[in-house]
């Protein structure tokens, strides 16, 4: 179950929206509608969250280029949402590096079919399988984790929140009742 809303600054204090990502591909997609809930080029933080899973926000300030925090990148690469969020310079890759650079193969002597057992007793958990993730994508947060310092909420405490993270976001900004208008 994933929530997605977002949160515009005004003169007027903080105003929500509830937002449907199924027609936004791209983290460009998703900047362009947040830029649309703002006709003013003010502050608008697109708040994504998938249960207890991950949390991710985006920052928006006018024509800038978004800000990213995503609280989980393995747990949000297994999300069509958090696929969005997780670009190459976010991960720290180079545009465009899908993973089949020979370069950044893992040639252990598996490939041609001598013993698989090692991936068995590594895995454990099903992980980061996602194509062309494999150990590209960290456990744990990534991106820009002062993204609301200014508006409030300290690196520390983004770092720490789980659960209704949205939520406590949104506490912390003193957007709480409009969010829960559009929750």
């Amino acid at each position: 179950m994933y929530f997605a809303a977002l949160l515009a600054r005004t003169e007027d204090g903080w105003e929500a929206s509830d937002t449907e990502l199924d027609d936004v591909e791209t983290l460009s997609d998703l900047a362009d509608l947040a830029r649309e809930a703002s006709p003013d080029e003010d502050t608008v933080l697109v708040l994504i969250e998938q249960e207890d899973a991950w949390f991710g926000v985006v920052r928006v300030d006018g024509e800038e280029d978004p800000r990213i925090y995503v609280s989980d990148a393995a747990a949000a690469a297994r999300s069509s949402y958090g696929e969005i969020l997780l670009t190459d310079e976010l991960l720290g890759r180079d545009p465009g590096d899908d993973g089949d650079d020979l370069d950044a193969l893992d040639l252990d002597g598996t490939e041609d079919g001598e013993s698989d057992d090692e991936d068995d007793e590594e895995g454990g958990d099903g992980g980061d399988t996602a194509a062309g993730a494999g150990e590209a994508v960290p456990h744990g947060p990534v991106g820009d984790a002062e993204v609301l310092d200014d508006l409030g909420v300290s690196e520390k405490e983004l770092r720490s929140m789980s659960g209704d993270a949205v939520g406590e976001i949104a506490e912390a900004l003193g957007a709480s009742e409009v969010l829960e208008t559009v929750r």
